[in-house]
């Protein structure tokens, strides 16, 4: 009798390698645990807010953000219906690079994880993306608001306008943090004409040293 092929647990939605979001959840599910503080810096439709919420379970906390309302309004409607109790989440209509003002004070330097994934919302205005200079902002207050031991992801997209301009910043900014306090790992596929998805990893392994 021949042995059922048990499916691959980390494959694609076409059964292909992880994407550059599936990526990030996949680390983070690995070091996260239950009351843990987390922050999705893209809160986009939700997806990844909900992963964090049921990643640090109830005893954790989440905040999230979106420059977009309609975007902010689907991200608490998906946490609600999926019976994430407000108490459990912070959920603001503010750009990523004003993080430092949403995560209360005595939770800097503790969260063990964010989440940024840029670009645009999807099915929405596609020349509403992030932008390079606040991008940055913000990833130099992600640095500082994570815990020793943190973990912060990036998933870029250089395919869109404005997209590869942002990558090669970050990718500048991301080579350029010292060794001794991060390590740095770049996802990407290589052997695809288009311009994929990327996903950059980066793991805090000593207080941030005030870049």
């Amino acid at each position: 009798m021949e042995t059922p092929t048990r499916p691959p647990q980390l494959a694609s939605q076409t059964g292909g390698l992880p994407s550059a979001v599936r990526w990030a959840q996949l680390l983070l599910a690995d070091r996260l645990n239950t009351g843990d503080v987390v922050l999705d810096a893209t809160a986009g439709n939700g997806h990844d807010t909900l992963f964090l919420a049921g990643s640090v379970g109830p005893a954790g906390h989440v905040y999230a953000m979106d420059v977009q309302a309609p975007a902010v309004a689907e991200t608490r409607r998906r946490l609600l219906e999926s019976g994430i109790s407000e108490d459990r989440f912070t959920l603001a209509q503010a750009g990523h690079e004003t993080m430092l003002d949403l995560v209360r004070p005595e939770h800097h330097q503790q969260l063990s994880g964010i989440m940024f994934n840029l670009g645009y919302l999807p099915g929405s205005d596609k020349t509403v993306i992030t932008r390079t200079e606040t991008t940055l902002t913000a990833v130099n207050a992600a640095i500082h608001l994570l815990r020793p031991g943190g973990l912060l992801t990036i998933a870029v997209y250089p395919g869109h306008d404005g997209g590869a301009q942002e990558l090669r910043a970050l990718t500048e900014w991301a080579t350029s943090l010292p060794p001794r306090a991060y390590e740095v790992q770049h996802l990407r596929p290589v052997n695809r004409s288009a311009n994929p998805p990327e996903c950059w990893v980066i793991w805090k392994t000593a207080p941030s040293l005030g870049r």
